[in-house]
């Protein structure tokens, strides 16, 4: 265990990679996609999709962190085969919760999609059903080897599965897209085009979560002999009965649940009141467009960088169940501040990144008209630092067992959410109101939160070297990247741009914050690939 806990920023960094990159292939879907089924099939695409999304936080999104924590605590007592049942009891919950939500999305989907406004995207709904089987069993697997303290399988696993859904989803909007316009001019509906367009999208999802979970098992077949192995070395040889491992589970999952479910019901609740809002105002013609762009575009780009935190909570949260079992509090506020300098050292510069590279990351990636798709991203890129914190903030309350916090915080937050929201589409805000609205409840969740994790843990954030500085470093990166923007960008292409303001500015960021002494060589070597950078900083004396 002692071991697991000083590697955690490794495994954590390890998954961010892999989580970046499947946000990455994501985004290459995207693009695809929108010059097969346009704006509009996206905007079908994506409120089937948060459907699916929410459906997926009912069923098991929680099951991984909980499954984890669950397995951590019983591996640092070295219970091994308590671990193990506690896996094939998470597991039937699995089966039960994802085969629930998968009968609801196929007998209810017309219903859902109406409900939440936008009847054309019932088939892409109920084609995305079958996935929230599969990943609720594969959530299962990445949470065990989680608790395990490798990150490696649901890393490799993630990549096959978002690969998969780039395939799949591509092949399936182009072939479904072209039978969809063969029944709209039988039915004189146009509309149908895009919706088969996103059911053919919604394919990909279901082929990669499959491909995921084949690979997991796998691994988990092979882990088999090593299990047993380890078994032998059972300290404490009492056995918990599956009832007693059932209710463990599922004390743990319902507060997770609990706190993910609210924490992403704003997505859901977006939608529904911007759609109902937009059509009271009578501009139905341009709602279902203006949303495939803040989902299909704005939040697309935005998500990337919010892999970290995700990765960086998966990894945290075992490692804190463990310490504070052996009630190692002193630790616990170390590997808190280690985790929150990990994450705002790349968070801070993806935010500036996306401001000043706006016009050409979205002319790179996206066809047609780009000004909305770009104003967004001005205004919402601090979203990225926000919402780093407030999930990596969650990880750490759960990860304390203060469970029902990150619950109360998200659901103080989300009502004054959805009370600007309101307020700000009424003033004819647009599609910016749910770019500042979820803006304001990412702030209000990282202020509860930090004066959460401060009472119980009597945990002070230091704020030089993990925000000052980065800060001050991603300013200097930023002035660089958009001189070099003003120069290329009338000599060169966009993806020219692009890639010269990346690599040079990661060069400037990492150098800026070397000098400032904002990174020190521990921090470097305690990095994935903080040896490279490392070396190289030695080799241009910087270090």
């Amino acid at each position: 265990m002692k071991k697991k806990s000083n590697n955690f920023i490794v495994q954590g960094g390890i998954l961010a990679m892999a989580g970046i990159l499947s946000r990455l292939i994501g985004i290459a879907r995207r693009f695809p996609m929108e010059h097969i089924i346009g704006d509009k099939g996206n905007g079908y695409y994506s409120t089937a999709y948060e459907v699916y999304a929410m459906m997926l936080i009912i069923s098991c999104y929680s099951l991984p962190l909980a499954v984890s924590k669950v397995v951590s605590l019983r591996v640092s007592k070295r219970q091994y085969k308590n671990a193990e049942r506690a896996f094939r009891c998470a597991m039937a919950f699995a089966i039960v919760t994802g085969g629930l939500t998968f009968f609801i999305c196929e007998a209810f989907g017309d219903a859902l999609a109406n409900i939440m406004g936008e009847p054309m995207s019932a088939l892409a709904l109920k084609v995305l059903g079958p996935a929230l089987l599969i990943v609720s069993v594969m959530g299962v697997f990445r949470g065990y080897f989680q608790g395990l303290g490798t990150m490696m399988p649901t890393a490799v696993s993630q990549i096959l599965e978002q690969v998969f859904v780039l395939i799949g989803s591509i092949a399936g909007a182009y072939f479904l897209y072209r039978h969809g316009e063969k029944v709209g001019a039988l039915l004189h509906n146009a509309d149908y085009a895009p919706s088969y367009g996103a059911a053919g999208a919604s394919i990909g999802p279901v082929v990669g979560s499959l491909i995921g979970l084949v690979f997991l098992a796998l691994v988990f077949v092979l882990y088999r002999a090593s299990a047993k192995r380890r078994r032998t070395r059972e300290v404490v040889r009492k056995t918990d009965s599956y009832g007693q491992l059932f209710k463990v589970i599922i004390l743990t999952i319902l507060p997770v649940l609990l706190s993910t479910t609210v924490y992403n019901l704003s997505n859901v609740i977006d939608i529904k009141i911007y759609n109902d809002v937009m059509t009271a105002k009578g501009l139905d013609s341009v709602r279902a467009y203006n949303l495939g762009v803040y989902t299909g575009k704005y939040r697309v780009l935005v998500n990337v960088p919010i892999a970290i935190a995700n990765a960086m909570c998966s990894s945290i949260v075992p490692v804190l169940t463990g310490l504070m079992a052996r009630d190692e509090i002193g630790q616990v506020r170390s590997k808190i501040e280690q985790a929150m300098r990990f994450t705002m050292f790349v968070a801070i510069p993806s935010a500036v990144g996306l401001t000043v590279l706006a016009r050409p990351i979205i002319t790179t990636l996206y066809r047609g008209e780009i000004d909305m798709a770009v104003e967004l991203l001005h205004i919402g890129s601090v979203s990225v630092v926000f919402y780093t914190i407030s999930t990596l903030t969650n990880g750490v309350l759960q990860g304390i067992n203060k469970m029902q916090i990150p619950v109360r915080n998200a659901a103080i937050a989300l009502v004054i959410h959805i009370a600007v929201l309101y307020g700000a589409l009424q003033l004819d805000w647009g599609i910016n109101a749910l770019v500042f609205a979820n803006i304001l409840f990412a702030v209000i969740v990282c202020a509860m939160n930090a004066f959460a994790i401060r009472k119980y843990l009597g945990y002070r954030q230091e704020y030089m070297r993990t925000f000052v500085t980065p800060l001050i470093a991603a300013a200097i990166m930023g002035a660089v990247i958009w001189v070099i923007n003003l120069l290329l960008s009338k000599l060169v292409g966009s993806v020219v741009v692009v890639i010269v303001g990346i690599l040079v500015g990661a060069a400037v960021y990492a150098a800026a914050l070397i000098l400032l002494k904002g990174v020190t060589e521990r921090d470097l070597r305690s990095m994935p690939g903080g040896g490279i950078i490392l070396s190289l900083a030695r080799r241009f004396k910087l270090m």
